[in-house]
Formats: structure tokens, C-alpha cells, sequence
């Protein structure tokens, strides 16, 4: 783990608006909204989108110095994309031990971020860079480097379109074979824009959004953008978060199975996960 001190996300970005954005946001974390607290547009929401709690079924090793920013299950192994200048990398990762079996390294220019698998590829995007790579998912070969505008943070992909967000509370659909937008959504619950949208998968016909310094996870309806359902993670995010910027971070889905396994950034352990029907 390096030890530089780690850059806050927003202050190093030269999107307009996002020194503004930071500013808020560590506003509210030192004020202790941070760290399992709620914010403004989760309180308005409250009283009218179901709160659904978790059941820890299995918890599984995870390697702790893994600053989880892209998480994907595919065949039996996870795919993991970890972020921090020196220390990104692409990975493939064995489920029960937590062992890394492939990993390729980014240059130390590059901050990595969300990732996502379709069609026998990877795609991995970038921090600040506006740049993105896609790899070959068998030999990890890097096979060609993609450019979008503003800040890259999650990833995934719909069966038909790649779906990306950068810390707004916009998602761009991407074709993917050009890579280019195609379709743009806007989040909202109820009339509150949902920003920093982090980490994302694609599950049942919903969008899967971790929102960055939240220990929630927003369940989001593809056609309107509404938010259906909040899904508390507070509990176990109390547990493993040892840091600031330790945050619930990575959402994978099994689909055969299904298996639902969450983790965040620096943590010791990745958790397969039931959601509860019952709302709050």
C-alpha cells in the first residue's frame, strides 16, 4: 500500500462544477455523514423508497490492499479492477481463498477504475485520464484503448450496451463496439438527483449503483432512472471499513446461481450477500 497520502476524489479534477462537489462532500464526511451516515437526498427519500437490509451468507477472503474500484463474477472467478496511481491493476481472482490468479499492472500515470466483461472482453476505465482498455478476458492481452470526456468511475453492461458513470448522477450508454454514448440517463429519488454513482452491475433488469461515502447500494430502474429500492450495507461496511476512504465499493452478480457478493476499498473480506424483502 502506498503511502502517499491518496488524492480525494474531485479536488484533481478539472470538470467543471467539481471542486464545488468535493467541497460538499467533505463537508459532510468530517461532520460524520461519511461514514454510515445519510445525506440530504437519502432522507428525502425515506418515507417513499423501501430501505432493504442484508443477510450475510458466506464471507469469503479479500485481499486488503485491493482498493476495489471494478467487480464482476464470470465463470466461476471474480474480476477485480483496483485503483490508486502505482497500484491499478486488472485481476482475476479465485473466490474461495481470495488468491490472485492473472493480474496485469497499469502504468503508474493511470488511476483505475470500474470494469466490466461482454462478449470475452474486458473494458476498464480510467480516473482522470479519459482513457480506457480493453483486454482479451482469457489472456489478459491488452487489445485497444478507448477516450470518453469527463472522469471515469463504474462500469457495466446491460447485454446490449456498455453503462457508465462518472461521480454525477448521469449514466452514459455506450455501444460496444465504437464506444460511443448512445444514450444518457438521468438518477433520480424521487425529484433528488442521486450523485457520485460508483460502482455498477447489471442485475434482473436493474441498474446496481454503489454512491460513493455511502453505505448504501441504489437499486435503479433502467427506463426511468427512479431509484426502486435502498439496500443498507451499513452493518457490514462498520466492520471492514478501517479509513476515510475505505468505502463500500464493488457489486458482482452470479446469475446461475444466484449469488450476490459485495466488498470495498482496502477490505479484508468480500461477503456473498442476501438482500431481504421485508422494506424498513
Amino acid at each position: 500500500m502506498s503511502s502517499k497520502p491518496r488524492t480525494i476524489r474531485g479536488f484533481a479534477s478539472t470538470k467543471p462544477g467539481a471542486l464545488a462537489l468535493s467541497l460538499t462532500i467533505c463537508l459532510w464526511v468530517f461532520s460524520g455523514g461519511g461514514v454510515g451516515g445519510s445525506t440530504d437526498v437519502f432522507q428525502a427519500s425515506e418515507q417513499s423508497i423501501p430501505l432493504l437490509h442484508v443477510k450475510i451468507l458466506k464471507t469469503y477472503p479479500h485481499d486488503p490492499h485491493a482498493f476495489t474500484q471494478g467487480l464482476e463474477y464470470v465463470d466461476g472467478f471474480l474480476y477485480e479492477s483496483t485503483g490508486e496511481r502505482g497500484q491499478s491493476s486488472v485481476r482475476k481472482v479465485e473466490i474461495e481463498t481470495g488468491k490472485v490468479l492473472q493480474k496485469t499492472e497499469l502504468s503508474s500515470e493511470y488511476f483505475a477504475e470500474g470494469l466490466t466483461i461482454f462478449e470475452g472482453k474486458i473494458f476498464q476505465l480510467t480516473w482522470l485520464s479519459n482513457v480506457g482498455f480493453v483486454y482479451d478476458v482469457r489472456s489478459f492481452r491488452k487489445l485497444r484503448e478507448f477516450h470518453y470526456y469527463g472522469e471515469g468511475w463504474g462500469l457495466a453492461h446491460d447485454g446490449s450496451h456498455l453503462i457508465l458513470s462518472d461521480g454525477t448522477n448521469r449514466l452514459r450508454y455506450l455501444d460496444p463496439k465504437t464506444l460511443e454514448v448512445v444514450r444518457t440517463l438521468e438518477v433520480y429519488a424521487g425529484k433528488e438527483a442521486v450523485t457520485n454513482l460508483n460502482e455498477l452491475e447489471f442485475i434482473e433488469n436493474e441498474i446496481y449503483a454503489n454512491v460513493w461515502h455511502s453505505n448504501r447500494i441504489a437499486r435503479i430502474d433502467p427506463a426511468s432512472g427512479q431509484v426502486r429500492a435502498w439496500i443498507d450495507c451499513s452493518a457490514i461496511a462498520a466492520q471492514e471499513q478501517k479509513e476515510p476512504e475505505g468505502v463500500l465499493n464493488g457489486i458482482a452478480n452470479d446469475p446461475a446461481r444466484h449469488r450476490l457478493f459485495i466488498t470495498g476499498k482496502d477490505w479484508a473480506h468480500l461477503f456473498e450477500i442476501q438482500v431481504e424483502d421485508s422494506a424498513r
